[in-house]
């Protein structure tokens, strides 16, 4: 069974050790929580790992451990006429990515342009982030849909994006370190 919201939430934060992610404080009671914080939080046994699940409207992502875990990253998403639920796999995963805007990024944002020949190098200032995961569609195809860093932490849980999921650069950086390639990626339906 796949984990829903519901199941996903359902115990709230549990200890994750000082050396997976530092920023981590000791468990603390739901209503103490930071939206803005990872965790580690408890799923429904038998949740497959290595999987990742994205909840829109509480800008979330999930990603599966071994023995019902699951690591909560705060995430930006697409702009809701741009979010494309269904089911991907990460078949490529890229350090300071390179970026190139697709025609209809373009035709949105006209300043993309000066990117539509050459793609913008990877670095500091490249709208992808540190990190990015590739997901396409499991018949195969690049969806042109990731899930990245970013140079905007100021985003995150918010609706600003061209179709992908965003985390800020150092928790883009620990899901890249965690996601092994094949991993499938469910990115649920905007409800509001």
């Amino acid at each position: 069974m796949l984990p829903n919201r519901r199941n996903v939430l359902l115990g709230g934060a549990s200890l994750l050790s000082a050396s997976a992610m530092p920023a981590f404080a000791a468990r603390q009671k739901d209503e103490e929580i930071d939206p803005f914080m990872a965790r580690v939080v408890r799923v429904a046994k038998g949740t497959p790992a290595n999987h990742i699940y994205v909840y829109p409207d509480d800008f979330a992502l999930y990603y599966t451990l071994e023995d019902g875990q699951a690591i909560y990253y705060p995430v930006g998403v697409a702009q809701r006429h741009l979010w494309e639920p269904g089911t991907y796999v990460i078949k490529a995963k890229k350090e300071w990515p390179t970026w190139k805007p697709t025609e209809e990024m373009i035709e949105r944002e006209p300043k993309y342009a000066e990117w539509a020949e050459e793609p913008m190098p990877g670095g500091p200032n490249n709208p992808l982030g540190a990190r990015a995961l590739y997901l396409f569609y499991p018949n195969g195809g690049d969806s042109m849909l990731r899930i990245h860093g970013t140079n905007a932490p100021r985003t995150i849980r918010t609706r600003v994006s061209n179709g992908c999921a965003r985390l800020i650069n150092d928790y883009a950086i620990d899901l890249y370190n965690r996601v092994q390639m094949g991993a499938v990626v469910h990115l649920h339906p905007m409800r509001t």
